[in-house]
């Protein structure tokens, strides 16, 4: 029986700049994931298309699981205790 290969395209994530309100589409590599040991060291960022803006978003659990999953790149922050 023959298969039928997958349709698979780029993985593309939705996304607002705060600064100038656009709506915009952002490729994983776009986008950059840091993890940190809580709440407040745990975001996502990337530079608004529209005005060069740096964001910066908390990242709850299930926005980790979907960048992570859609192949965003991850820096794990380390706590200096």
């Amino acid at each position: 029986m023959p298969t039928v290969p997958a349709l698979v395209g780029p993985v593309l994530f939705k996304a607002a700049c705060p600064d100038c309100r656009a709506c915009f589409e952002l490729s994983a590599g776009s986008l950059r994931l840091a993890i940190g040991a809580s709440r407040r060291t745990t975001f996502y960022s990337f530079t608004c298309p529209e005005c060069d803006a740096a964001v910066r978003k908390p990242a709850g659990e299930r926005i980790v699981e979907l960048l992570t999953g859609g192949g965003v790149r991850t820096l794990r922050l380390h706590s200096t205790v």
